[in-house]
């Protein structure tokens, strides 16, 4: 009976330390850790600009240059004598 828990208590003790979830695993999961706040840092900025870009085009104060520029882009809206010049 005593070995018997010492093999229970030993089995428990090596996935403590070796386990998917067990102390040599915590130094992947500070990787991921930076990895994610890396990643939530440039979604966090991708909505800020897309947040602003909806506020210009708010339909109480929309900006006549964005509403243009939308306008032409998407529905190709260009005169022969215009030049465009993308910023993207």
């Amino acid at each position: 009976m005593p070995a018997l828990a010492l093999i229970v208590v030993g089995n428990f003790a090596g996935y403590a330390v070796a386990g998917p979830n067990g102390l040599l695993a915590w130094g992947g999961y500070h990787r991921d850790l930076d990895e994610r706040k890396a990643e939530l840092a440039r979604l966090e900025a991708e909505r800020a600009q897309l947040r602003h870009r909806s506020a210009l085009l708010d339909p109480k104060k929309a900006d006549p240059d964005m509403a243009d520029e939308l306008v032409r882009r998407d529905l190709g809206l260009v005169r022969p004598d215009e030049v465009i010049i993308p910023l993207d």
